[in-house]
């Protein structure tokens, strides 16, 4: 009996060819990656209201800061 012998196969297409590829930077993203930043898509109607990572999270912490006032204060039970 022959032992069968499971070489990974080349599961690139040969379209893809990295040599005619230019400015690809290896690693771009691994510092925010490991300070753990969260990255998130926005569809597109929202990427265009807000363009920014700054516009999105001033509006967010706007949001925040109507829900917090819309809460029911708990502690004058």
């Amino acid at each position: 009996m022959k032992k069968e012998v499971n070489e990974p196969e080349d599961e690139l297409r040969s379209e893809y060819d990295f040599s005619q590829m230019a400015g690809g930077v290896r690693g771009k993203y691994v510092e925010r990656y490991q300070a753990g930043t969260n990255l998130v898509l926005l569809d597109p109607d929202i990427a265009k209201a807000f363009p920014t990572d700054e516009s999105v999270n001033e509006a967010l912490r706007l949001l925040l800061q109507i829900a917090q006032r819309q809460q029911p204060n708990n502690s004058a039970t």
